[in-house]
């Protein structure tokens, strides 16, 4: 266990210039001791995919990222033959005269296999476990999720031309999603959830003056005060942390030291990335 209390992974994370607060630190807490997936919910930008990315350096080991998207299947995600190199192979062979058993038997061999985020995660090579990213899920379809269900539940991976390959150091799992859609109940069993919502004024404050250390103070509370606002208002898409850390480099960049209209009006696209929600708060500003 690389956590012995709460208190030792909330340093860690904060070292790493992550600010989680103590439910999410217990979240992640209980899945490493637990050995369990953590599934992050919440709205973009708040911080989710930024755990993963935390944990690794935490942990001082690699990062393994799979993105998802509409479409994403077993080649993708898990593993493909490498058709060329096997004809090739399978050419030189028969001009050896090598048989066709022989032939079929070298060119099934781990060497010929292209190996995608999930079955490097599995992987025994390294001494210590990677940190798995499966990012944004609810973007794959559903069908793609009972792949993770091997994975997931016993750290394992079937290649029938191989057999079922097993991890000696099972990854540490994060899973984010956006919630476009339900995720189904037998991948949420299998983990730990926590769902993060956007920050209040003290914690984004916070976060601002962390990542951006040579922010002004009074700069940095009209930066959030501004975004907080904006997000009590019906936009189609609320400004997340990330917008609100990329707009206070902006302005830093600018050489502002204040808000004022002109300045909002002319960097409104860092935080806003709708035109129906430019113009509603240009009018109603």
């Amino acid at each position: 266990m690389p956590f012995e209390t709460i208190e030792s992974l909330e340093h860690a994370l904060h070292r790493e210039n992550y600010i989680a607060d103590r439910g999410l630190a217990t979240a992640i807490f209980i899945a490493l001791t637990l050995e369990k997936p953590l599934f992050v919910e919440g709205e973009p930008g708040v911080g989710k995919t930024e755990i993963a990315k935390v944990l690794a350096r935490a942990l001082d080991t690699r990062m393994i990222r799979l993105q998802c998207y509409e479409g994403l299947d077993v080649s993708s995600a898990v593993y493909e033959w490498n058709y060329p190199r096997q004809i090739l192979e399978i050419r030189l062979l028969e001009a050896e005269g090598a048989s066709r058993d022989a032939a079929r038997q070298n060119i099934f061999s781990e060497e010929f296999l292209l190996k995608r985020p999930l079955l490097q995660a599995i992987e025994n090579h390294a001494d210590r476990a990677p940190v798995l990213l499966i990012d944004e899920l609810d973007r794959a379809d559903e069908e793609f999720e009972s792949f993770l269900l091997e994975l997931l539940s016993d750290w394992q991976i079937t290649v029938p031309e191989l057999g079922t390959l097993t991890a000696t150091h099972p990854p540490v799992v994060v899973v984010t999603s956006n919630r476009t859609r339900e995720i189904h109940d037998a991948l949420k069993r299998r983990c730990i959830y926590h769902w993060i919502d956007f920050p209040t004024f003290e914690k984004e404050l916070h976060i601002v003056q962390t990542k951006i250390p040579n922010i002004s103070d009074d700069l940095a509370q009209q930066i959030v005060t501004y975004v907080q606002n904006l997000r009590q208002q019906d936009l189609y898409k609320l400004p997340g942390v990330a917008e609100t850390l990329d707009w206070a480099k902006t302005l830093l960049a600018l050489k502002q030291n204040k808000l004022d209209d002109a300045v909002i009006q002319n960097t409104l696209g860092v935080l806003l990335k709708y035109q129906d929600d430019l113009q509603k708060v240009a009018g109603s500003r």
